[in-house]
């Protein structure tokens, strides 16, 4: 059964996350490059279409690896190859 659960982000959630400006979000949105709706009178981006978006443009890309949540990944990574999906085997 597939996961019906839609991630939605606010346009400061989004510009944070992504590494970029607000005005950045803002155009993407006005430019019809992103998937949302309205709540109560604020964006909510579809978190799918904004991965898409972020992936067309190189500038936008390395923003989201260098400003973004992608300066975090290297922090994510698990050092100990005792928890690694591959851990070395023992003769």
């Amino acid at each position: 059964m597939p996961n019906n659960k839609t991630i939605r982000l606010s346009v400061t959630e989004a510009a944070r996350i992504f590494g970029v400006d607000q005005k950045t979000i803002r155009r993407a949105i006005k430019n019809q490059d992103l998937r949302y709706i309205v709540v109560m009178g604020r964006y909510k981006i579809n978190f799918e279409s904004l991965l898409k978006w972020s992936q067309k443009k190189p500038q936008t890309k390395n923003k989201l690896e260098n400003d973004g949540i992608g300066k975090y990944v290297d922090k994510w990574k698990i050092r100990s190859t005792h928890y690694s999906p591959n851990p070395p085997k023992k003769d």
